[in-house]
């Protein structure tokens, strides 16, 4: 299996699949092509590398969002004990023959995740990973940060690492899996904007990725800003309203 709390896969749920398909082809520079076993569910990837998923919204979810998948040891005893400590059940614990099995929850302040534990030896694909294309950053945006940390850390193993801050916006946490800093939490401020996670993936040059989202029908709702290590980050809308980042170096 994968190690416990790290992020094994990202998908998104949208209103319009083939352009969603077309969008992200374009912005991140992956491929698409349809599920060998599910009907309407679709592969992102990066050479021989499989990153994430795609499939048509469906009721249980008001807007196009994307979510990720943690991997844990037991699915239905994370999910029990998430339940006792304030969140929700979305989906139940369920089968994937040969891949393994999963449950989405909704945490206390309302962010969906799916819990995950593979079927398989070496667990199944591993997307979180410091390459293009592949996720290279998890990052909750919340209502209440500070409970949000406390429940994460309880039941993902994860520990809080340092914390930079922002001013009025307060504190950015960042976010240990054993020594591994894979993301970060902070407050939710754009005014409407329901928290989430939100996932930044690698591109080859921020400057194209962030002239592709707005030429596509997407929005930045931010300019590309340089971060820790010397790459540069933007967060974006995809033209159906799923918010995600890209974050990749400057070429121009």
């Amino acid at each position: 299996m994968n190690a416990p709390g790290s992020y094994i896969w990202y998908e998104l749920l949208t209103t319009d699949v083939e352009a969603a398909r077309s969008f992200y082809t374009d912005v991140i520079g992956w491929r698409s092509k349809p599920h060998a076993i599910v009907p309407g569910y679709f592969m992102f990837g990066v050479a021989a590398s499989d990153i994430g998923g795609l499939m048509k919204l469906d009721a249980g979810m008001q807007a196009p969002v994307w979510l990720g998948y943690i991997a844990v040891e037991n699915v239905d005893a994370t999910v029990v004990a998430a339940i006792r400590d304030g969140a929700a059940q979305c989906v139940p614990p369920t089968d994937i023959p040969g891949v393994g099995r999963f449950a989405m929850i909704l945490d206390p302040q309302g962010v969906a995740t799916y819990v995950m534990r593979g079927a398989v030896e070496g667990g199944v694909s591993q997307s979180f990973a410091a390459q293009v294309g592949h996720c290279q950053w998890n990052e909750l945006v919340t209502t209440d940060p500070v409970a949000a940390l406390a429940f994460y850390t309880r039941h993902f193993g994860w520990k809080a690492g340092d914390t930079m801050p922002m001013g009025p916006m307060g504190n950015y946490q960042f976010l240990l899996n054993g020594t591994e800093r894979f993301g970060a939490m902070m407050k939710r401020t754009r005014e409407g904007a329901p928290p989430l996670w939100r996932f930044y993936f690698g591109v080859d040059d921020i400057d194209r990725a962030a002239r592709a989202i707005t030429q596509r029908g997407g929005r930045l709702l931010s300019d590309p800003q340089q971060v820790p290590g010397g790459g540069y980050a933007a967060a974006a809308l995809d033209p159906q309203g799923a918010e995600f980042g890209v974050a990749g170096p400057r070429k121009s």
